[in-house]
């Protein structure tokens, strides 16, 4: 929400999973990256404790994923 940047990352800055916190001009307001085991605790990070954040009204998320290096003979 307008004017709530501030105390929204705050707020992630709490939670231990998140490693950055990155506040962006336009859209969206934060970037935040996260280090999660699986798909169960993103779910629960998002839906439960990124969401239940005042001022939180969106979220979009998306997964990074590391490729293994071709091999070479």
């Amino acid at each position: 929400m307008p004017g709530m940047t501030s105390s929204v990352v705050e707020k992630l800055g709490d939670i231990k999973e998140i490693k950055t916190i990155d506040p962006c001009w336009g859209n969206p307001d934060i970037i935040a990256i996260a280090q999660i085991q699986d798909q169960d605790a993103l779910t629960q990070l998002v839906l439960s404790r990124i969401h239940s954040i005042e001022g939180v009204t969106q979220t979009d998320t998306h997964l990074v994923y590391r490729l293994k290096e071709a091999r070479t003979k």
